[in-house]
């Protein structure tokens, strides 16, 4: 049975470098924007910022909604594994004024919190892939996302 699960992401810019959480399996390294699962009853602000402390050991400012994206594991590279999975992911800007980082709850395949050079973001093996073109565009050119909805993609 698939249930939709919502998350909120963080999108953490400071100094031309995002925060970003590294996670490795037996066969493959990829990062993800730090942030999770909203627990019941939990609104999406506390929620991010109950993750970025659980990933990362930092407090943040919820700036604004950046983007909203689907999954639809079906539709995608790992549609076997994510065949039910649907989640909905809710990217807000945000701001810290730390720079040390000390997770106190880390992901299962989480192995640290790094800050990357967005300079070098489309050599990163980023998840969802599309955020790459996004940020990039963001941070060097100061051109936001057309739409807040980006839709079931990648």
């Amino acid at each position: 049975m698939c249930q939709i699960r919502n998350s909120a992401k963080a999108v953490i810019i400071n100094n031309g470098r995002i925060l970003l959480i590294k996670n490795k399996t037996d066969s493959d390294l990829w990062y993800l924007l730090p942030g999770g699962g909203q627990h019941a009853k939990e609104n999406l602000h506390d929620t991010l910022k109950r993750e970025v402390i659980e990933e990362c050991g930092i407090n943040v400012n919820i700036e604004k909604l950046f983007l909203i994206r689907e999954y639809i594991g079906k539709n995608h590279e790992f549609g076997q594994e994510d065949k039910d999975v649907h989640g909905v992911e809710f990217m807000f800007l945000c701001d810290t004024n730390s720079a040390i980082i000390n997770p106190t709850l880390p992901d299962r395949n989480q192995i640290s919190a790094d800050w990357i050079d967005l300079k070098t973001i489309n050599e990163t093996n980023l998840y969802p892939k599309f955020l790459k073109k996004i940020l990039f565009n963001y941070h060097f050119e100061n051109k936001s996302p057309e739409n807040v909805y980006v839709g079931d993609i990648n």
